[in-house]
């Protein structure tokens, strides 16, 4: 019973203790960097062990990813949902102190909801129109949902509103720093994790193709970064993530933009991939191809060797913008990485989490993608999506703002114009 109740106890239960666990295994790696004399991978003792545990759930990861990018938008929507909601958890544990959280009972339940209020108001901003797009068929749901759409703003005020009165009225004495504390991490997370991540999803109903690009191109490069850092790492690049190396960060920057530019060959010849979903259904779509991803002939350079078997090529224009994003995500996005390295080191923990052996947390995976995220939805909003006044815009704006009688005014009329001319 005694070894039992040892066991037990050593284990960690709750998240301060799993936090504390954290700890102490980074101070455990720490010293044991201290006894390989350096932290690069080539010269750490376990990294072949190390390295079969990371390629089993990198393997598993992808295979999961691919799986539900098969399924769909609506799908790929609900798995950035869970991983947001996972990322918060890790991020809201780390502030956690049992001893406070005894004595303000709710404060969990508060953090929760600024995040669910926020999930509503990000999620109602992006998806409001395809929702209103998906129930047309039926007159009192497509009702309905344009006035909550109507309101959606207002409504979400007032659920914040009511989670600051909530923190207002909770506030005890001797708990301020730490109440103000949670309540300012809170925020963070909602700004620098969520409102960023919550990008991909915007990039999602563009097309798949806009979300499955960039992720894949930050998964190439984390890969190769690690490749070849294992095998030819020699000359640290930054003091805040000592594993990283100047031969894994330039050769997975060169195999990130040639695959870029392969990948997006590939992906652009689907029409599953390409199309812009304008609903919440979760059909096979069709639709004439956009003139990006239409092959146009590409004459090579005089400079190309005479051997080289190709002197005309068909390239997809989007080739070229993948270019651009495939700079981005092996130059810049890195630093995302960089940033939750120092994050951590701040805190003295290792890994945000350990729900993906061999990787860490979500969190942990998720620091460049978040980064990626944000920069291709601007790309591709200034770049690619065109500006200009259509037809489509102009009915989701008839859709999204007018009642259904002032709808059928508006029909009534234009009919009447049309007549006359």
């Amino acid at each position: 019973m005694e070894e039992e109740s040892n066991v037990t106890s050593s284990s960690p239960s709750t998240p301060v203790q799993r936090l504390r666990h954290r700890k102490r295994s980074s101070t455990e790696v720490l010293d044991g960097d201290k006894v390989n004399a350096s932290p690069l991978l080539v010269n750490d003792r376990n990294k072949y062990k190390s390295f079969m545990i990371r390629t089993y759930s990198t393997l598993w990861m992808i295979a999961g990813f691919v799986m539900v990018v098969y399924m769909g938008h609506l799908y790929i929507t609900a798995m950035v949902l869970v991983i947001q909601i996972f990322m918060a958890k890790e991020l809201f544990n780390l502030l956690r102190k049992a001893p406070e959280d005894k004595c303000l009972p709710g404060i969990k339940q508060l953090n929760w909801h600024f995040f669910f209020t926020a999930m509503l108001f990000v999620y109602g901003r992006i998806l409001s129109q395809r929702l209103a797009n998906t129930v047309t068929a039926d007159q009192f749901l497509y009702r309905l949902v344009t006035g909550l759409i109507k309101y959606h703003m207002a409504i979400c005020y007032f659920l914040y509103i009511i989670g600051f009165m909530w923190f207002i009225l909770t506030l005890k004495k001797k708990m301020y720093k730490y109440q103000f504390g949670q309540y300012a991490w809170t925020h963070m997370i909602l700004i620098v994790v969520f409102t960023q991540s919550s990008f991909t999803v915007a990039n999602i109903f563009e097309g798949i193709f806009w979300f499955l690009l960039p992720a894949s191109l930050i998964i190439i490069n984390d890969i190769f970064a690690y490749i070849f850092g294992f095998f030819f790492g020699r000359t640290p690049l930054i003091k805040l993530s000592p594993k990283k190396t100047w031969e894994g960060f330039i050769g997975a920057s060169v195999t990130t933009i040639i695959s870029a530019f392969v990948l997006a060959n590939v992906l652009g010849r689907f029409p599953w991939l390409t199309c812009p979903r304008q609903d919440l259904s979760t059909g096979w779509l069709q639709c004439d191809a956009d003139p990006l991803f239409k092959p146009e002939p590409f004459t090579l350079p005089a400079w190309i060797p005479g051997w080289f078997p190709w002197k005309e090529m068909e390239v997809l224009p989007v080739q070229w913008h993948a270019l651009c994003l495939g700079l981005f995500a092996s130059i810049i996005a890195p630093f995302g990485g960089f940033f939750a390295s120092g994050f951590k080191r701040a805190f003295k923990i290792k890994d945000f989490g350990d729900s993906i052996p061999g990787h860490g947390g979500i969190t942990d995976r998720m620091d460049c993608q978040m980064v990626m995220a944000v920069f291709a939805y601007i790309y591709l909003q200034s770049f690619i999506v065109s500006q200009s006044v259509s037809v489509d815009k102009i009915l989701d704006q008839i859709l999204t703002n007018l009642s259904f009688e002032e709808q059928q005014a508006l029909f009534s009329r234009l009919g009447q114009m049309i007549g006359n001319s």
